[in-house]
């Protein structure tokens, strides 16, 4: 269950890649920048959508112990 936990914060770094292009191209491809600003709420929702699962499943193993 470890591994998890470094998954999750893939997913942030995921976010923060897709936040730097998405500025860096913004002069040059107006709508290739917000695929990018969509890719990276995308990531940020997976994160938090991935934690809550994690720890769901953690409570319910602590608790048939």
């Amino acid at each position: 269950m470890k591994y998890f936990k470094y998954f999750e914060f893939a997913y942030i770094a995921f976010a923060v890649f897709f936040i730097i292009e998405a500025i860096r191209i913004w002069a040059e491809n107006e709508s290739r920048a917000y695929l990018y600003l969509f890719f990276s709420v995308l990531a940020i929702f997976m994160f938090f959508f991935k934690r809550r699962f994690r720890k769901r499943i953690e409570n319910k193993t602590k608790n048939k112990k």
